[in-house]
Formats: C-alpha cells, structure tokens, sequence
C-alpha cells in the first residue's frame, strides 16, 4: 500500500553533508580523529548517506579557496572505516574536481556521487555523470546559487541533468536567499519535469532554513540535505536534529534514530566546531545580497585590509552576481570599492570652517 493510500506522510530520505559542508566553517582543517568520531556517530544514529570532502567538493583544495588538513584519500578512507550502515557521499564540482577525483573516490568506497553545476550550467556534468554510473556509484546532479534562476530554468536544468544520467537532482540555496514560496514554486516545478528523487539544501541565513526545507518536502521534495547543529558556512544550514524532529511530527519517516542523532550533534558540537553557527550581520547581509555563504570569512578578511564596508563589499558582490569559485573577485571589487571612496573623498567640497586655520 502506498503513502497516499494509508494515510501515512512519505518518506524523507536525509543526506548528512556534516563533514563536508561544515569544512567552510573551519577552514577545511579537520582531522582524522574529528571526522572518525562523528561519522561513527551519525552511523550508529542510521542516518542514510554521510557525505566527506573539502568544502568545495573533491579535488578543491587549494591556495586559492583554502588547503584542506587532510587529502580527499585521506577522508574519505577515514569515514568509510567508520560507517557500516550509512552509504557515503561525496561532492564534486567540475573545474574544481577531475573525472579521475571521481574514479579514486569510487574506489576509496564512495556510494553516492554528486556532480554539481551552477544553476544555469547543467550541461558541464554530462562527462562526469556518465563516469560515476559506469564506475557503479549512485549519480546525482545538483544546481547552486539556484535563487539566481527561476522555477522554468531549473526545470529545464534538471531536465537535463536526468537526461545526462543522474538519479536524482535538486537545488542547493547557496546563499540562504530562499523565502518559503520561492521553494516551493522551485520544486513543484522540478517535480513536474522529471521522474527523479528531488533535492533540496539549504542555508540558514534568513533564519529559514528548516521553514524552506519543510516547504521543499511539502513539494515533493524527497531527499533533504541537513548537518549536526547546522554546522557550515556563514550562517550554517538546517539543523539536522531539529529537521528530523519536526519531520517526524508531520508524520515523515526518516529511519533515523532520534536519540542517537541528538548523541551525534552534541559529538558534533564537542568535536568539530568552536561554538554552532549564528546568524550574524554579514551572515544576514549576505543571504539578503543573495551571495555565497562560503565567502563570509574572506570578505570581512579583504573588507579589513582594504578599510571598506564588508557590508557594502557584500550587496556590490550581490550585484555581480558573484558565485564560488570567484574569490578573486571579492579583492577586485574591494579594491574599486576603495578607489571610489577615495575619488568621493577628494572631490567633497571644503566647507569655509574646513577650510579655516585653527
């Protein structure tokens, strides 16, 4: 008997981006011991997929958006020895990663593999899709910074996604931008275009987080991305234990044990991170600008050593649409930022007062 027909809410299939996600927060620096622990932890609780990897995905670490403590091999061997229920996840994004990251990540025992575009680009994962299935993996295909795409686009983009092979597709809210309605027309769009489990992450720069994932399920969403205490970058994302409980009393089995994964947020909490996420200034600012949240901790570090406003840095980047990837671009806009400050300076008129000996 199906969901509809018993009166039972679906099924909602959590994939626990914890130790990959939560790596923005503390500049890609976790080690062996960390990610062991928790990884354990979320097993013991069955959560479904436990996703590993540098912030950026497999393949991204780097002087330009941060050196990771430990190599992609490194991780990945050190969370598959931990997990015996929980399917393992991974994270690659094109440009950053290779065909081969994916081959060595399949090989290290990776179950399931997420090829990710920007929203409008679905077309540079048909290649890698491809590798993933005839490497035996689960593929999925994902789009970030999907607030800068409408519900039409996106359907089409995950259109193609299915068409390139992968086995489920869905939206990333890379800036923790979404409100409730802009996720729920999202979805039901995607929905309506394929034949495919649904995704969606969020971020919790709004405050919305857990909102707009319930509204995403409410969709028909079916696969929803969440970590222990929200760990991730900027301002974090949904909140793993909270997400799973709020679920459950709407009647949507996750097969997770609840009391085992408050264990495992507190050993999250213990183990991973200075203190949870909050939502800050900048973190606000920067899902009100609609940009990345990874790019917090580099803003405030550029808009410091430029002597500009990291808020105004944050809504020009808003305006360029800037995406991950493009760090570079954030000392750039600084730089004009700083420039135009300067130019205004110099050309103030003097008031007669001013202008007067002391």
């Amino acid at each position: 008997m199906d969901d509809a027909m018993s009166g039972r809410q679906p099924r909602v299939l959590i994939h626990d981006p914890t130790l990959r996600d939560g790596h923005h927060a503390v500049r890609h620096q976790l080690d062996r011991d960390q990610l062991h622990a928790y990884a354990a932890a979320a097993d013991a609780a069955g959560l479904p997929v436990v996703e590993i990897g540098h912030g950026n995905g497999l393949g991204a670490s780097s002087l330009q958006i941060g050196r990771a403590r430990l190599s992609d091999e490194e991780m990945l061997d050190t969370v598959r020895g931990a997990l015996t229920r929980s399917r393992m996840g991974v994270f690659m994004a094109p440009g950053w990663g290779t065909s081969k990251d994916l081959r060595n990540a399949v090989a290290l025992g990776a179950d399931v593999v997420r090829i990710a575009a920007h929203c409008t680009e679905a077309t540079v994962t048909e290649r890698h899709l491809d590798v993933v299935r005839s490497h035996g993996a689960e593929a999925q295909g994902v789009l970030l910074m999907s607030h800068m795409a409408s519900p039409e686009q996106l359907a089409e983009q995950c259109a193609l996604l299915v068409r390139f092979g992968a086995q489920a597709v869905g939206i990333f809210d890379s800036a923790g931008h979404y409100l409730p309605a802009d996720v729920t027309a999202r979805i039901t769009a995607i929905t309506a275009a394929v034949d495919v489990p649904v995704i969606f992450h969020g971020h919790n720069n709004l405050g919305l987080a857990i909102t707009n994932s319930i509204s995403a399920v409410r969709a028909g969403a079916s696969i929803i991305d969440a970590t222990a205490r929200g760990f991730g970058a900027g301002a974090g994302n949904t909140q793993l234990e909270v997400l799973v409980a709020v679920l459950d009393r709407l009647g949507h089995s996750t097969g997770i044990d609840l009391r085992r994964l408050l264990a495992a947020a507190d050993t999250a909490e213990e183990h991973l991170m200075p203190a949870p996420p909050t939502i800050d200034s900048i973190s606000l600012v920067s899902g009100l600008a609609g940009v990345f949240s990874g790019f917090k901790k580099p803003v405030l570090e550029t808009a410091r050593r430029q002597g500009v406003d990291p808020i105004q840095l944050l809504f020009e980047l808003g305006k360029r649409q800037a995406v991950a990837g493009q760090e570079d671009l954030i000392g750039d806009v600084a730089r004009q930022l700083k420039q135009d400050l300067t130019r205004a300076d110099e050309t103030s008129p003097t008031t007669s007062t001013e202008r007067q000996a002391p």
